[in-house]
């Protein structure tokens, strides 16, 4: 996989991730498919990826998300280049959108 399409996608499970935790609907299993699909674009080892499983298991009983999987999912947005988690997000860039603001006359208001 190309890395710059790996982190689009990356950044995208993030997006995912946090719109999932923060919504109404807080389901275990999105979350879950999130945590392990971003541990899997990101090659962790099986050892990482056995206590990913445990912590969303010990969230899943407690009824309340692991501040380990809180600190993983940021911990990999963190990691990212600031370009592709904009694109994921769909922010554009500064600079573009200040072109078009050049572009408009205070007459044309």
């Amino acid at each position: 996989m190309e890395k710059i399409g790996g982190e689009i996608y990356q950044a995208q499970v993030i997006r995912n991730f946090f719109d999932c935790i923060t919504g109404t609907d807080r389901n275990l299993t999105r979350i879950y498919m999130c945590v392990m699909s971003l541990a899997k674009l990101r090659m962790e080892s099986p050892e990482k990826m056995a206590s990913l499983v445990d912590q969303l298991k010990k969230s899943k009983i407690q009824k309340e998300l692991s501040v380990d999987i809180l600190d993983y999912m940021c911990d990999a947005a963190n990691q990212l280049e600031l370009d592709k988690v904009q694109t994921a997000f769909g922010v554009k860039d500064i600079k573009a959108v200040a072109q078009d603001f050049t572009g408009i006359s205070m007459d044309s208001l």
